[in-house]
C-alpha cells in the first residue's frame, strides 16, 4: 500500500510487496479472506454419501459402532452395484469422525507412580525369530524375566522345559539373591505354575508350592487379569527391550551358536548388565528399602525315588538315564530342577545328570546315555557292545559314530568291538575323548591300527618302576625230610634217597594212611606222589597228551586278540 501512494503501479507494487497483482487488487479492494475466522460450513463439491448416510449407514453405526469403513463399503457395493465406486477415502474419514462424537470411550491409560521397594515383576518370554544352537544343535528354551518396577532393576535366565513352577521358583529365587533384597509385593500374569486357572472363577487361587514360596520371601502375591497385558506393563515393555538388546548383540557377535548352556547364560549376563548400568543411582535407592533375605531357600525342585537297575539305569518321567555302575542296586533320592537332576544316596549327593524332555509327539520315551558310567563294565564284556540296544547312543557323537562304521569293514566284528570298547574306555578314564578319535581315525588312514599300538599311545602298557629286591634262595633239601616217616617223638632222620622208579598200583589207594590211633602226626606217603612231585623229577605222568587239530589258512581279517 505504501509503494501504491507513492504512485507506483499496481503490478510494480504487487512485485515489491513480494505476492501476486491479483492478491494486491483484493487488497487495495478491501476483498482479502472475507471469511478469516469463520467455521467451514459450506462444501466445495456435492457429498458423494448424501442419499444414504443419514438414512442407512448412520443407523447402522448407531446400533454397531464396531462397524469398520470397509464393511460399510462392501455393502454398498453389494446393494448398489456400480454406484459408488470411488468413495472408501469418504466413507473412512466420515466414519472417523462420526466415531470421535458419537462413538464409545476409548480405554484411559493412567500414569502410576511406583515406590522403592513396593513391586517384583516375573514373566517368562520368549526369543522369537532367533534360533539359538548349542553346539550345534537347536536348543528350545524360555527367558526368564525379572523386574523391580520403581528402579527398573533386571534379572534373566535361561529356562528349560516350559513355565512350571520349578523353573519360577528357581528364577525368582536367583533373582532375589541377586539384587539383594525382597520386595513386598510379586507380580505376575495368570501363570498355570502359580495360579489354579479355573475358568470362569475370577478370584483364582493359589497353589499351594507357590503360596508356600510367597510366604517364605514375606512377599504379597498380586496378578492381572487375563488377557489383559498392559496391567503387567512395567515387565511386558521391558521384554522387547531386552529381546531387542540380545538380537542386537547376537547380530554383532556373527553367531548364533553356543559352545554350552553356560556360554549363552553369560551372553543374557552381559546383555542386562548394559541395562542395568543405566539405572545406577535408582537402583542403589530402591536396594536400600528391599526387605532383607531369609537365611534358607525354598527347595526349587522335585523329589523322586528310583532304584538303580542292574544294567546301571534309572527311569525318570518316560526318560532313561545311565548312572555310575558302582550304583546299582542301590536306592536314590532324586531332585529334579528344570535343567538337571541331582542323586543323593542318603545326605552325599553321587550324581549329576542333565534333565532330558520327550520332545517328539510320535515316541513316548527318550534316552541319555553317557558311555562313561558303563565304560568299564563293557570292557570286561565287548562283544555286549555289538548288539546292545543303546549302541548308537553309547558312541560320543558323529566322528566316534563313522570311526565305528570303518572298524567294521576292516575288522571282524569281535576286534572291531574289542577296539571301540577300548577307545571308549581310555577316553572315558582319561578324559581324552576328542584326541582318542583322532587318534583312532588316523591310525584307520594309515591302515597301522593296533589294539597295542592304541593301548601305548595312552600309556595303557607303560612298564611300572619296580624296585630291585636280593632273595636268597634256601637250601631245598630240607624239603625231602617231609617225605620220610617219622614218630613224634623222635627225632627227624637223615634224609634218605627215594626210589628212581615205582611199581604201577593196582587200584585207587589213598596217598597216606595212618599207623596208629592215637598219633594222628603220623602219616605214609605213597611212593606214587614222591615220583610225581619231586621237584627235577624227569618221571612223566602216564597218558599221552592230546593232540590239538592244526589250524586252517590264515583268516582275511585280523583277529582281536593278535592285534
Amino acid at each position: 500500500m505504501t509503494a501504491r501512494e507513492q504512485g507506483f503501479t499496481q503490478v510494480a507494487a504487487a512485485a515489491l510487496a513480494g505476492f501476486s497483482e491479483r492478491s494486491g487488487q483484493r487488497l487495495e479492494a478491501g476483498e482479502h479472506q472475507p471469511n478469516r475466522g469463520r467455521v467451514r460450513d459450506w462444501r466445495s463439491s456435492p457429498d458423494p454419501l448424501a442419499v444414504v448416510w443419514d438414512t442407512e449407514l448412520e443407523p447402522l453405526l448407531r446400533a454397531a459402532p464396531k462397524l469398520q469403513p470397509m464393511t460399510l463399503f462392501e455393502l454398498l457395493q453389494e446393494r448398489y452395484p456400480g454406484k459408488y465406486p470411488q468413495v472408501l477415502r469418504t466413507l473412512q474419514r466420515r466414519v472417523q469422525a462420526w466415531k470421535a462424537l458419537h462413538g464409545d470411550a476409548k480405554e484411559v491409560m493412567f500414569a502410576l507412580r511406583h515406590e522403592p521397594g513396593m513391586m517384583g515383576l516375573s514373566d517368562f518370554t520368549e526369543l522369537k525369530g532367533v534360533e539359538i544352537t548349542i553346539g550345534g544343535k537347536p536348543f528350545e528354551h524360555l527367558l526368564y524375566h525379572y523386574r523391580l518396577a520403581y528402579s527398573g532393576w533386571q534379572y534373566a535366565e535361561v529356562i528349560q522345559g516350559g513355565e512350571s513352577f520349578i523353573a519360577l521358583a528357581e528364577g525368582l529365587q536367583n533373582a532375589l539373591f541377586a539384587c539383594g533384597g525382597v520386595p513386598k509385593q510379586h507380580r505376575t500374569d495368570s501363570l498355570s505354575a502359580a495360579y489354579r486357572n479355573m475358568g470362569g472363577v475370577r478370584n483364582k487361587p493359589l497353589t499351594r508350592l507357590y503360596d508356600e514360596l510367597c510366604d517364605h520371601y514375606r512377599m504379597q502375591p498380586t496378578r492381572n487379569n487375563t488377557g489383559i497385558a498392559h496391567e503387567n506393563g512395567s515387565i511386558e515393555s521391558p521384554h522387547g527391550h531386552l529381546k531387542n538388546r540380545v538380537e542386537q548383540a547376537l547380530l554383532l557377535r556373527g553367531s548364533y551358536d553356543f559352545a554350552s548352556i553356560a556360554q549363552y547364560q553369560a551372553f543374557i549376563d552381559s546383555a542386562i548388565a548394559k541395562l542395568n548400568a543405566q539405572h545406577t543411582v535408582k537402583i542403589e535407592a530402591e536396594q536400600q528399602q528391599l526387605k532383607p533375605l531369609p537365611k534358607y531357600r525354598v527347595p526349587d525342585y522335585e523329589v523322586l525315588t528310583a532304584k538303580v537297575s542292574c544294567r546301571s539305569t534309572i527311569d525318570v518321567r518316560c526318560v532313561l538315564y545311565t548312572v555310575p555302575a558302582r550304583l546299582i542296586g542301590r536306592q536314590l533320592e532324586l531332585h529334579l530342577h528344570h535343567d538337571r537332576i541331582l542323586g543323593y544316596l542318603g545326605k552325599q549327593q553321587v550324581l549329576q545328570l542333565p534333565r532330558l524332555r520327550v520332545t517328539d509327539k510320535e515316541k513316548r520315551r527318550a534316552r541319555c546315555i553317557n558311555y562313561r558310567h558303563v565304560a568299564e563294565g563293557l570292557r570286561r564284556k565287548p562283544r555286549a557292545f555289538l548288539y546292545c540296544t543303546w549302541q548308537q547312543d553309547l558312541l560320543p557323537n558323529a566322528t566316534w559314530r563313522e570311526v565305528w562304521q570303518q572298524l567294521q569293514t576292516r575288522f571282524d566284528l569281535d576286534s572291531a568291538a574289542i577296539l571301540i570298547v577300548e577307545a571308549l574306555y581310555i577316553a572315558a578314564t582319561q578324559n581324552q575323548e576328542v584326541a582318542v578319535a583322532n587318534y583312532l581315525q588316523n591310525q584307520l588312514n594309515a591302515s597301522t591300527l593296533t589294539l597295542v599300538g592304541l593301548r601305548q599311545q595312552f600309556q595303557l602298557l607303560s612298564a611300572l618302576g619296580l624296585p630291585d629286591l636280593n632273595i636268597t634262595q634256601h637250601d631245598l633239601s630240607n624239603y625231602d625230610q617231609l617225605l620220610q616217616p617219622a614218630r613224634a617223638d623222635q627225632p627227624l632222620s637223615e634224609p634218605q634217597p627215594l626210589p628212581q622208579a615205582t611199581a604201577p598200583v593196582t587200584h585207587a589207594a589213598s596217598l597216606g594212611e595212618r599207623r596208629a590211633a592215637g598219633n594222628a602226626r603220623e602219616l605214609v606217603l605213597r611212593s606214587i606222589l614222591a615220583g610225581s612231585v619231586r621237584i627235577g623229577s624227569a618221571t612223566p605222568l602216564d597218558g599221552a597228551a592230546p593232540t590239538r587239530p592244526r589250524r586252517s589258512a590264515t583268516a582275511k581279517r585280523k583277529n582281536g586278540f593278535q592285534l
